[in-house]
């Protein structure tokens, strides 16, 4: 009898690993069906340059049913719960979708109305996010139309998706202003939850250090409580304030509203708990999660997903065949950090190396913690990479699920 798969989310993990799935199983094995409630798969990473004009919000959306190969099937609906008893997906169609195996790939969710005044007055206008698709298209008119002032870029509270790109979008503003010829009439201010520019200490002092240069400003451990629209200014809960006259606000993010109707799936943030090694999830050991979904202590980046994907399908394999799973997922990570004038940086870690100096992924390859042009041509190139290699469930000759350490400058 055929094995039943059900995943749940057509993003980057649960397309890539339905389709590395279908090249395991034939048909006649095993059944894969994927669920999302809508068939826009928006290619995220493309959501920075939209605001900037680097491009069009048309070339980075494409159907999601496009990207599964053939013999997967597409069901497009919200998800109203999982029994994780009855081992059953309630959908709000009303249809219900019984499993063998349940994979949960339908990542994070953006909650800004969690945040005092932050959908209010200004909503879309002198407050946005270039987080969602209407978002970064919103923001692209705001900054065409903005004559200086006051921009603020705020990440409101950790976890995020890629936690690198306020960062990218401060140097992204920066240049932009710049190629204005009005960067004299712009005060940039970056505002974060962190002590540091970043989490990392190593690429934090070079992160923090590249904002000084631009003459942008960095204050941290500043925790919002309220975002004034009407007033122009953030609010911490310690009452400090930030004035703005645009501000770029990172949502909070929580799991998918699902989880938390879904007893035993997630946690109090609705994430779902995950061994962060085999990547089967605390809730049943029929079920896995992998991307932003989880509550592993790894970014939630594309590049996690990805890597994820390779342990992940590995052990769907074993554990449908009754055998121990594989504990190797490292926590492997790397993003691309644009950093404006055609240069990016490179940085490459996992759960226990934080990121340093050398090359990826050898001796001889893209320099670490390093403005180059060479990184911003990657990152470019990896669009390209995301739909023709990543999502059809290939593998990238020399980017494994295990980070390299040859080329790094390790202590």
């Amino acid at each position: 009898m055929a094995h039943r798969i059900i995943i749940l989310g057509a993003g980057t993990g649960g397309t890539l690993t339905a389709n590395r799935l279908r090249r395991e199983y034939g048909t006649d094995e095993a059944t894969i069906t994927v669920v999302d409630q809508d068939d826009q798969h928006v290619y995220q990473p493309g959501l920075l340059f939209v605001p900037f004009g680097l491009t069009r919000a048309d070339d980075i959306v494409r159907p999601r049913h496009e990207q599964l190969h053939d013999g997967i099937g597409y069901h497009q609906s919200p998800i109203d719960r999982v029994d994780l008893d009855a081992d059953t997906v309630h959908l709000g169609d009303g249809a219900e979708l019984g499993y063998d195996l349940l994979v949960v790939a339908t990542g994070a969710a953006l909650v800004p109305e969690e945040t005092e005044g932050l959908t209010g007055p200004g909503w879309g206008e002198t407050v946005n996010t270039f987080y969602t698709l209407d978002g970064a298209k919103g923001l692209e008119q705001s900054l065409a139309h903005f004559e200086g002032g006051r921009l603020v870029i705020n990440i409101v509270d950790m976890p995020i998706k890629c936690p690198v790109a306020p960062l990218e979008f401060a140097f992204l503003a920066d240049w932009f202003f710049q190629d204005r010829k009005m960067r004299d009439r712009v005060e940039i201010t970056y505002v974060t939850p962190l002590d540091a520019a970043f989490t990392k200490p190593v690429a934090a002092a070079r992160l923090g250090g590249m904002l000084e240069e631009r003459g942008i400003e960095l204050v941290t451990e500043f925790n919002t409580g309220e975002v004034d629209g009407t007033g122009g200014r953030l609010v911490s809960y310690d009452e400090r304030e930030v004035p703005f006259d645009l501000a770029v606000i990172i949502p909070l993010h929580g799991g998918q509203p699902y989880v938390g109707r879904s007893p035993g799936l997630g946690d109090e943030l609705d994430f779902v708990p995950t061994d962060p090694n085999t990547l089967q999830t605390a809730a049943r050991p029929n079920i896995f999660a992998l991307g932003d979904a989880t509550n592993v202590p790894a970014s939630k980046a594309g590049s996690v997903t990805h890597f994820e994907g390779e342990v992940l399908v590995g052990n769907i394999v074993r554990f449908l065949a009754g055998e121990t799973l594989d504990g190797s997922y490292d926590g492997h990570a790397n993003c691309f950090i644009e950093t404006g004038f055609g240069k990016a940086m490179l940085i490459d870690f996992n759960y226990d190396q934080e990121p340093v100096p050398g090359h990826f992924p050898s001796t001889v390859g893209m320099p670490l913690l390093k403005e180059s042009r060479l990184n911003h041509l990657g990152k470019l190139m990896f669009q390209w990479f995301y739909w023709h290699a990543l999502l059809p469930g290939r593998d990238i000759p020399g980017v494994g699920a295990d980070m390299p350490t040859a080329g790094k400058q390790l202590s």
